[in-house]
């Protein structure tokens, strides 16, 4: 059934995670994170379709303040807006 189904994420939600790859320190955490690209391509309110190379999120505290200091690739839009310090860390917004 769908009743107790978990809801579907995608580019600019906060998720809850946990750390796969990284420093060792950094690794098995739970962390909050900011999703910033997806494989799976969707639809802009433009008509514009939007499809990224990967999937990506950027680890950030409860507030939404970012716990890095830089962000490797692009952002998209939607998580740029929704995010602004996330956005203003970004090197590219798509």
């Amino acid at each position: 059934g769908v009743r107790r189904r978990l809801a579907s994420a995608g580019v600019g939600d906060m998720v809850v995670a946990t750390v796969k790859k990284g420093r060792p320190d950094m690794r098995h955490q739970v962390v909050r994170a900011v999703i910033v690209r997806q494989r799976k391509e969707y639809k802009r309110l433009d008509g514009m379709r939007v499809k990224f190379e990967d999937n990506a999120a950027v680890i950030t505290t409860p507030e939404g303040v970012p716990r890095g200091t830089e962000v490797r690739g692009p952002v998209a839009r939607e998580a740029a807006e929704k995010w602004v310090r996330v956005g203003s860390i970004a090197s590219i917004v798509l």
